[in-house]
């Protein structure tokens, strides 16, 4: 008989710890962005577009997390995969969302299990990333 230990999912209150990590970050690096959380089943947990942002990085920081949720993958180590060549060259675009392989999307774990994603958009992509990757390190 095997075992399962559960793990906790993504509650809203990380997923509030995640954006407001998110902005935080941006905002001492003098960047408006928009972060969006989703939990392991894709659903929006959390959100956040400041009024100076432009208004495509609402659906930007959205499908940045769902493609790291998606593929389980920071989107900036997926960048080179879709050039042509690639491994994700003529990966479809079938899924219920279109994927988007600029960086700023990370994927979140809690216990070596996926539980959900952030993206940050606004910023240069190096900029989102950095940003995404210390909002998942305030849940460490």
């Amino acid at each position: 008989m095997s075992t399962t230990t559960a793990v906790s999912p993504l509650a809203i209150q990380d997923a509030e710890t995640l954006v407001a990590a998110a902005h935080q970050a941006a905002e001492a690096a003098g960047v408006t962005v928009s972060v969006t959380v989703l939990d392991a089943g894709g659903h929006l947990l959390a959100f956040r577009r400041d009024d100076r942002a432009v208004l495509i990085s609402g659906e930007t920081s959205t499908r940045k997390a769902y493609t790291a949720l998606q593929l389980d993958t920071p989107t900036a180590d997926l960048v080179d995969a879709v050039q042509p060549g690639g491994l994700f060259h003529t990966l479809p675009t079938a899924l219920d969302r279109p994927l988007l392989f600029i960086a700023g999307g990370v994927p979140v774990h809690r216990d070596g299990r996926l539980i959900g994603a952030i993206g940050v958009g606004g910023g240069a992509p190096e900029q989102d990333h950095a940003f995404a990757t210390a909002a998942v390190a305030t849940l460490a």
